[in-house]
């Protein structure tokens, strides 16, 4: 009996180490976990390449039977899509790409995004398409990028630079966005038609088209419709979805994904690194005021942690600090050519600064001008109350003193003390004065005042004194 239970003990111990070092058992694959979804709403960023790497990963550690992934996007920058694609291709969990609610549109990067989802669904009134790198710019209309109409066999004329550039990023979207549809088994034609023509479908024509592979009104209809798919999962291989009846579950963006929407936002970032710059000059010019030296300081490392996350040109950057820092040597030191220098600079630097014209993703050109007149304002203003200064008369040292009126408080021979602006002077005078008499400082001798009696005012003839 004793060797009998151990043999039995040993099978049931191989039977559960065999279980659990299967790759993809039975159980796994019909999941039983509920549905996640991540809702990808508006253009796609760095912030949004690090909330769909979060979620997909919060999916796996619940054990998620599917993911949802929500679309509507007008596109946005392609180092961004390009991750969020790694992520989704490389996801345990499988991923089902919905263009919803009626309305919505996967335009742009999100038409790639959607291609390279395990299931591509959309809901009824929404379209994608419309995937032409924008960086650059498309080709023209009617001759797709890296073709020539010739006839008559002749070899086509050297392509200009910007020519070969563009040709260069559509032939590499058209290689992904080809080689996410042969990867999921879709239409590869018409996403290369996608990229080179900015071609659109419509949810009914995609259906037909074989660039989705179902039409749902809701995500309930949607899982209902999925059920029973087979999907091949990263390390999973071959499984099978059992959807039917899931609980829906949303992951929301934490806050700090939300501060990184924000500070990512080109214009946001050029605003909180102006203002950054504003609190560093007033602090260094009026030490000891404290508030405008810390807000500053975060401001512009926000400022400059949103750039950095940003496909920039450091040369535009440099261009708009050096147009700041001359706009300060401007206030300091009145001249007009540092100042045009400085917001000719500025200027230079906002136009080069960032490289992209992704939707979403544009400085605005209203917020330019308006920073640069701000800081012509600020110039102009500095300058003239330097100016008003300069020609004000004294108010500080011995040259204020002279020809103050002072008060005797007492005298004692050729020496004594008196009253000048509510302080207590030792005074000096070649004559002798009385308690209360009001005279007139002529000098300053270390801290001794040199004063004199104040001479009469002449009263006119027959007016009063």
């Amino acid at each position: 009996m004793k060797v009998a239970l151990q043999t039995f003990l040993a099978a049931m111990l191989g039977l559960v180490l065999a279980a659990s070092a299967a790759p993809a058992s039975a159980q796994d694959a019909a999941g039983h976990g509920p549905a996640v979804t991540i809702d990808l709403e508006g253009p796609i960023g760095p912030a949004t390449a690090r909330y769909v790497k979060e979620a997909l990963a919060t999916a796996a550690e619940r054990r998620a039977t599917v993911v949802i992934l929500r679309l509507n996007t007008p596109g946005g920058l392609a180092t961004s899509m390009r991750e969020i694609i790694v992520d989704v291709v490389g996801s345990t969990v499988p991923v089902i790409g919905y263009v919803a609610p009626s309305g919505a549109h996967a335009a742009s990067a999100g038409t790639y995004i959607l291609y390279a989802t395990h299931v591509a669904a959309m809901a009824p009134g929404t379209n994608l398409g419309a995937a032409t790198p924008v960086q650059i710019g498309a080709p023209p209309p009617g001759l797709p990028a890296g073709r020539d109409d010739r006839k008559d066999g002749t070899p086509p004329p050297p392509a200009p630079a910007q020519d070969a550039m563009t040709a260069k990023v559509t032939n590499d979207a058209v290689a992904l966005i080809r080689s996410l549809a042969e990867l999921r088994g879709r239409n590869a034609d018409w996403a290369e038609r996608a990229v080179r023509e900015a071609a659109s479908l419509s949810a009914a024509g995609a259906l037909q088209a074989g660039v989705i592979d179902l039409v749902a009104r809701s995500p309930a209809e949607l899982l209902e419709a999925v059920d029973g798919r087979t999907v091949e999962v990263t390390g999973r291989g071959q499984v099978r979805l059992a959807t039917k009846g899931l609980a829906i579950e949303t992951i929301e963006t934490g806050w700090l994904i939300q501060l990184l929407s924000v500070i990512s936002n080109p214009n946001i970032a050029f605003i909180l690194m102006l203002a950054g710059i504003y609190g560093l000059v007033i602090e260094f010019s009026s030490p000891g005021v404290i508030a405008p030296g810390v807000i500053g300081t975060i401001c512009l490392l926000l400022g400059l942690y949103g750039l950095n996350m940003l496909p920039i040109n450091y040369a535009g950057l440099a261009l708009m600090l050096l147009g700041v820092a001359l706009l300060i040597v401007e206030t300091v030191n009145t001249t007009v050519v540092v100042g045009l220098g400085g917001l000719v600079s500025f200027l230079l630097g906002a136009a080069l600064l960032f490289k992209i014209e992704a939707p979403g993703y544009r400085l605005s050109w209203t917020l330019v001008g308006g920073a640069t007149i701000m800081l012509a304002g600020l110039v102009m203003v500095v300058t003239g109350a330097l100016w008003r200064a300069r020609r004000s008369p004294v108010r500080t040292g011995a040259q204020a003193m002279r020809g103050l009126a002072a008060e005797v408080l007492d005298w004692s021979g050729g020496t004594g003390h008196v009253l000048a602006h509510g302080e207590r002077w030792q005074a000096q005078a070649a004559e002798l004065l009385t308690s209360g008499e009001t005279v007139e400082v002529t000098d300053i001798k270390d801290l001794t005042l040199l004063v004199r009696r104040r001479p009469a005012r002449s009263v006119p003839e027959g007016g009063m004194p």
